[in-house]
């Protein structure tokens, strides 16, 4: 799966240069919690360690470079920033514009100067230093090369004379630094400036690739993942602790759809997120993988934080201290869009980079042809002609046996999602090749075809990732239903996606067998099915009880210590009503049998006490959370002066 190697493991930064030495894991485990506190403070921190000069630094910095900023970028003394995106040029960074130009000074001393208008660059604003992606030249062939040498990465000290900072954008209200910066005819010393010196000018691509396939497998995902945790426990509050028609809407079916899709979602982005971890600790680069991660976690987060605000409604709407998902919800988009567009990231860059890259014979075909090899092209193209041929026999048979006939590495209750999977994979795998050897060329202009194929196998490495999930934790049946909602999830989405390529494949007579039989057989043949009612009941019931499983399930973010905060009253509050649940039944059945009259709970304890339908210590323990409840419902309201004021 285009996995590279990299020089070493992750090391967020080393102690050696006062860093804590933290894991891909640990690093992006703290993300996610100070996210669950302040996106702001989240955005802040995740950017200078894992997306600037120091991962940079790490990998391609002289000895000399290392030695002066590490220990600075790592006890804060200096903030960095990295700036790549321009205004013509975004997802598309190799349209970069800025430019920087070698020549030798009155003394001899080989500079550069520098030119750039950056936009976008999280932190410029209040940076020490600027992490510089140009295109540099050599006109004067002063490094006995080609005069244009491509892309460079360089260090800017942002005090250095010609360097603009100080503005910023206003990204959807959420007050994290986001910023231009230029450069009018900023000169530096080349050897010092370039990371990894003159050796590295020209190969700052390769460093940006490297630096972005492990950053984006970090912090997005654990911003989402942390999000959905976060969003789960204030929407399964918020459900107990709400009432309509007595009833809190937590037990409203049509209430729970929603909620059942936060908490699937829940599951299997922590699963997503811990997989890919493992292989970046590992010192695995996979940048395919991690452009997956990022765009599935942050699509996650966004359906994740719309079906919140439904359940919330009016709570959720209404401006002010007490609302807990409105930063979440403006800053939604901003994941969606960074570290590469998610359009762009599913359209062009998974299946685009990674059908050739992962394929295990295309890549040694086309590097033959370059090479004009003809000994090796034959070897390829008929080892490929084999793959066909072997992927058609398998797709066929466990189609025809829906997956029944495929092996699976674990017995019990998941086996069946192990074997769809195999299923799933043997129809991509030949209609993948199927796409390449017919389309050709075009396909890359087939972005409606090649980000179906790219949902299907991101879902396929979700599906893998909470299978491996259940498996790691100890196959606790207590999770069961909610791994089959997340499975159930998975399905839906690749049978979609299969649909989505059959009746859009088009190719003169192939493409007609695929609209027709291929389609409806595909239709009548699904490799999804049906979820019950129940099972998802099931699913939401697990986050509706105050338990170590909901606790488990919703670990590692920020719930704050001070009574008085909204979430922690939200959290108090929750806790109440459901220890104070039962006692509420009794009361319910009592005014059903009409012992009580039909008036609010507030209007009867004292009668409900006397007729013995609850005891005293009853009565004060439904009394607190039946008035915790009514403070927690409330929602901010504002003079027209103090509405004004905000």
């Amino acid at each position: 799966m285009n996995f590279i190697k990299r020089k070493v493991p992750w090391d967020d930064h080393p102690k050696e240069y006062g860093g804590l030495g933290f894991s891909a894991l640990a690093h992006a485990d703290v993300i996610a919690k100070i996210s669950t506190r302040s996106v702001t403070a989240g955005i802040t921190v995740m950017v200078p360690n894992s997306l600037g000069p120091a991962e940079l630094l790490i990998h391609y910095g002289t000895q000399k470079q290392k030695d002066f900023w590490l220990p600075k970028l790592a006890t804060g003394e200096a903030v960095p920033c990295f700036g790549l995106t321009e205004p013509t040029a975004g997802s598309d960074a190799g349209a970069i514009q800025s430019t920087g130009v070698l020549f030798k000074d009155s003394d001899g001393q080989l500079k550069m100067r520098l030119n750039w208008n950056k936009r976008w660059i999280t932190l410029a604003a209040i940076s020490d230093v600027i992490g510089l992606a140009f295109k540099l030249q050599d006109p004067e062939g002063l490094l006995g090369g080609e005069k244009e040498l491509g892309i460079t990465c360089a260090l800017i000290p942002s005090k250095t004379p010609g360097v603009v900072i100080g503005r910023r954008h206003d990204p959807l209200a959420v007050p994290f630094y986001n910023c231009p910066t230029q450069g009018k005819d900023v000169v530096v010393d080349a050897e010092e400036a370039i990371i990894g010196g003159l050796a590295n000018a020209g190969k700052g691509w390769k460093m940006l690739m490297e630096s972005l396939g492990a950053g984006r497998g970090i912090s997005l995902p654990s911003q989402s993942a942390g999000g959905l945790k976060y969003i789960s426990r204030v929407a399964s509050n918020h459900a107990m602790i709400r009432k309509q028609f007595g009833v809190s809407i937590g037990l409203f079916e049509g209430v729970q759809e929603p909620l059942m899709r936060i908490f699937a979602q829940n599951y299997y982005v922590d699963a997503m997120r811990h997989f890919t971890l493992g292989a970046i600790d590992n010192g695995i680069s996979p940048p395919v993988v991690t452009a997956m991660c990022k765009y599935q976690t942050t699509e996650a987060y966004r359906r994740g934080i719309n079906d919140a605000m439904d359940v919330l409604g009016g709570t959720g709407i209404s401006l002010g201290p007490k609302n807990l998902i409105a930063t979440g919800y403006f800053a939604s988009p901003i994941s969606i869009t960074v570290e590469g567009a998610n359009i762009l990231t599913r359209t062009l860059m998974v299946f685009g980079q990674g059908a050739l890259r992962a394929h295990p014979y295309a890549y040694k075909e086309v590097a033959a042809v370059e090479a004009g090899d003809l000994s090796a092209f034959d070897r390829a193209f008929w080892g490929h002609i084999g793959h066909i041929t072997r992927n058609l026999s398998r797709s066929i048979v466990l189609s025809l046996s829906r997956g029944r006939l495929a092996s699976s590495p674990v017995g019990g209750p998941v086996a069946g999602c192990w074997r769809r999977l195999s299923w799933a994979s043997a129809s991509f795998a030949i209609l993948a090749d199927m796409a390449m050897g017919l389309m050709g060329g075009s396909l890359k202009f087939k972005e409606k075809i090649t980000g179906r194929f790219a949902d299907i196998l991101s879902w396929m490495y979700i599906g893998l990732s909470v299978l491996r999930r259940w498996e790691y934790e100890g196959r606790r049946k207590e999770d069961l239903p909610l791994v089959n909602v997340a499975m159930w999830y998975v399905f839906k989405e690749i049978q979609l996606s299969f649909d989505g390529i059959f009746r859009n494949f088009d190719v003169p007579v192939i493409g007609l067998l695929f609209k027709g039989p291929v389609r409806w057989w595909s239709r009548f043949n699904r490799i999804d099915w049906e979820l019950h009612d129940e099972v998802g009941a099931a699913a939401v019931k697990i986050f509706l009880q105050d338990s170590e499983q909901r606790d488990r399930l919703t670990k590692g973010i920020y719930i704050p210590s001070k009574e008085s905060e909204p979430f922690a009253m939200q959290e108090a509050t929750f806790k109440a009503v459901i220890g104070a649940d039962a006692i509420g039944r009794k009361v319910r059945k009592a005014i059903r049998k009409k012992i009580l009259p039909k008036k609010p709970f507030s209007q009867i304890l004292d009668e409900a006490v006397e007729k013995s339908v609850i005891t005293a210590e009853e009565k004060n323990l439904l009394k607190v959370a039946e008035d915790l409840r009514s403070q927690a419902i409330q929602v901010d309201d504002f003079s027209e002066e103090e509405y004004r004021a905000r």
